[in-house]
């Protein structure tokens, strides 16, 4: 196809102005296609891979279409996701820098229905949102398609799946018959051939052939990697190539959570992006990454097709994609417009087979690398470092300090020793210094033990001796303790129950008279020893260690049994955290208990993992437990259900 230049493709000077202004100058090849019938009004289906320039081939008819003066919406643009709504507008906004009056308004959920509405009532021209926001617009009344000149869909392969086709339609049958339609996708299946045979007019087909449906510049490769071992090999993968703007993919908000964790604990800067997040601070993230203020962006599959960043180096597949649809989408945001990009994917026991289906579809070969050895990252990382000494030499900006180099020289040191000191000291060697005097506390107080345990060497000779010695202490301030125990010693064995009786207490005090027997109570130390293991307090704490779980056990056993059943099964619903949409749905006969059914088969796991079924008519949602969400995609992508291929994605 020869390339064409768009001041070629019949443009107004102020179109021209705003592309040039952008730094185009040259068409890409589904621009230089679609440009021209749009401009004629007729229908059309443009298929083209992601980030070869869809969004201006769309964008810039639109914008020419439209009149100023009339302060009504004339294009309605509708977009899978809030990050893709987001990207649009922006274009938009810059390809209609120089068209003066012209109001573009982006629609999507999470954002103040307020702002809005504002924009509606001053007159949006152009209304780009996604498909449940734009209806809930519909439905109020604030947005008005009486005047609609175009609808465009974007991306609506992606729409179709997360189940936005009833809305489509509904969007669709509202607007005006004799409006312009425009679908463009990376991949047309078969449902969307039948929205386009029931909702176009003669529709041209612009279709970019290719060998293959990814970018041809970026380097795909994959590693044969255990789970355990990913973020070693993710870390050493980063040091080797000294990558400073990515993205990361994984499939589930859990380890993207975790994975953030780990690299900013290693010292990377890295944030997150996915469904939990409310829109403030997704834009946020967004706008950070676009100015280069994250080095890594862990996302899950609903940043893949809403980020335009430039010079993103990489791509991560941290868990692989469950189809090669996914695949596609994810790695085209390196690449774009011509640049160079890497695409790395990691595989663990099986997931080497979902490797081939991807390369299947795709059409393409996925190299399989080796993971680079410890030793392999040290010399990397030493190369980064000389690679920036020698251009600091080249330069000549560096403060010199010739003195102090001199002083060393003087002392005797030699000039190599010096330098590696530097580097040494650099590399952060340094840090290991101060940490000699640390084990001189821990010595200090060993030899401190013994001089304090020395004094009573000879202790451990007299044990026993102390041990029945230690009870003799009470009798110096007891001498009527003594003159009770001589009688009862005398006494007949009867009067032992005396700590039971005890009435007789005031007796103690009644024999003053018999002090002067004091050669007695010698005598009586050793039957009063001997004794002591009876210990006559003992029927004292015995009511009180009694007594309390024989009232406590009868009365807290019922009471506590029944609710302790029910704390174990109201967190259950709580565990509920992964929410799955399935391609089946009531109009093919499908019921909440073959969903059951199917998953308890093909997983071997009990059914109270599933928790509620929301049915619609082409597809419904599931709610599984967080730990078996993946075991149940990837065996319920492999069955049917009533003849029903299933396919399954997180919501």
């Amino acid at each position: 196809m020869t390339p064409k230049l768009f001041a070629e493709l019949g443009l107004s000077p102020e179109m021209l102005k705003a592309i040039e202004k952008l730094g185009f100058e040259q068409a890409a090849p589904i621009q230089a296609e679609a440009i021209p019938i749009l401009m004629q009004g007729r229908d059309v289906v443009g298929q083209s891979q992601t980030g070869s320039g869809k969004t201006a081939a769309f964008a810039v008819p639109a914008i020419e279409k439209v009149e100023v003066g009339l302060r009504t919406t004339q294009v309605l643009i509708l977009c899978p996701t809030r990050e893709l709504a987001i990207q649009v507008s922006e274009e938009v906004h810059k390809l209609a820098l120089f068209k003066r009056g012209l109001h573009a308004l982006p629609v999507y959920g999470g954002q103040s229905y307020d702002r809005q509405l504002a924009g509606l009532r001053q007159g949006a021209h152009i209304v780009i949102g996604t498909p449940g926001r734009v209806m809930d617009h519909m439905r109020r009344g604030t947005l008005k398609l009486a005047a609609l000149r175009m609808v465009i869909l974007d991306e609506v392969d992606v729409m179709l799946n997360m189940g936005f086709r009833d809305d489509i339609e509904h969007i669709l049958q509202t607007t005006p018959k004799e409006r312009q339609t425009v679908f463009f996708s990376a991949t047309i299946p078969r449902p969307i051939q039948q929205l386009i045979e029931k909702y176009s007019r003669d529709p041209q087909q612009v279709r970019i052939e290719q060998k293959a449906l990814t970018v041809p510049t970026v380097e795909q490769v994959y590693y044969e990697v255990d789970r355990r071992y990913k973020i070693d090999l993710l870390t050493r993968l980063i040091d080797i190539h000294d990558l400073k703007l990515g993205i990361i993919f994984c499939n589930t908000k859990r380890m993207v959570d975790d994975l953030v964790d780990h690299l900013n604990a290693q010292g990377y800067s890295a944030d997150r992006l996915h469904g939990d997040m409310t829109q403030l601070m997704r834009d946020r993230v967004m706008q950070k990454f676009r100015k280069s203020g994250l080095e890594f962006l862990v996302a899950t599959d609903v940043a893949a097709r809403g980020i335009d960043v430039d010079n993103v180096e990489v791509v991560f597949n941290y868990d692989l994609p469950y189809d090669g649809e996914d695949y596609v989408h994810r790695i085209g945001r390196t690449g774009r417009q011509g640049r160079s990009g890497r695409a790395i994917s990691f595989a663990s026991g099986r997931e080497v087979f979902q490797i081939k289906h991807i390369e299947r579809y795709t059409n393409m070969r996925i190299q399989r690398g080796q993971p680079p050895t410890a030793h392999e990252v040290e010399e990397a990382r030493a190369l980064v470092f000389l690679d920036k000494l020698r251009a600091t030499l080249k330069s000549g900006e560096y403060k010199r300090h010739d003195r102090l180099i001199e002083r060393l020289l003087e002392e005797g040191y030699a000039s190599t020793d010096i330098a590696s000191a530097l580097i040494h000291y650099i590399q952060g060697g340094n840090e290991s210094a101060p940490a000699k005097p640390a084990p001189a506390k821990p010595a200090a107080r060993a030899e401190e033990r013994p001089r304090v345990e020395h004094p009573h060497a000879e202790r451990p000779a007299r044990p026993p001796e102390r041990v029945q010695e230690r009870p003799v202490r009470p009798p110096p301030r007891t001498p009527e303790r003594a003159m009770i125990r001589s009688s009862a010693a005398s006494a007949p064995p009867a009067p032992r129950a005396q700590p039971v009786e005890r009435p007789p207490r005031p007796q103690h005090r009644l024999p003053p008279a018999a002090v002067p027997s004091a050669p007695v109570a010698p005598a009586a130390v050793l039957p009063v020893v001997e004794a002591k293991p009876v210990i006559p307090p003992a029927p004292k704490p015995m009511p009180q260690e009694i007594v309390p779980p024989v009232i406590v056990k009868p009365v807290v056993k019922p009471a506590e049994a029944k609710p302790a059943i029910k704390p174990k099964e109201r967190p259950q619903p709580q565990s509920f955290q992964r929410r799955l949409w399935v391609n089946v749905g009531e109009q093919m006969g499908i019921v909440p208990q073959d969903i059951i059914t199917a998953i308890s088969g093909e997983t071997g796991l009990p059914p109270s993992i599933v928790g509620a079924v929301d049915m619609r008519d082409r597809h419904l949602f599931v709610d599984i437990a967080d730990e078996h969400a993946n075991s149940v995609i990837a065996k319920l992508n492999r069955t049917q259900i009533k003849g029903h291929k299933i396919k399954v994605k997180v919501a």
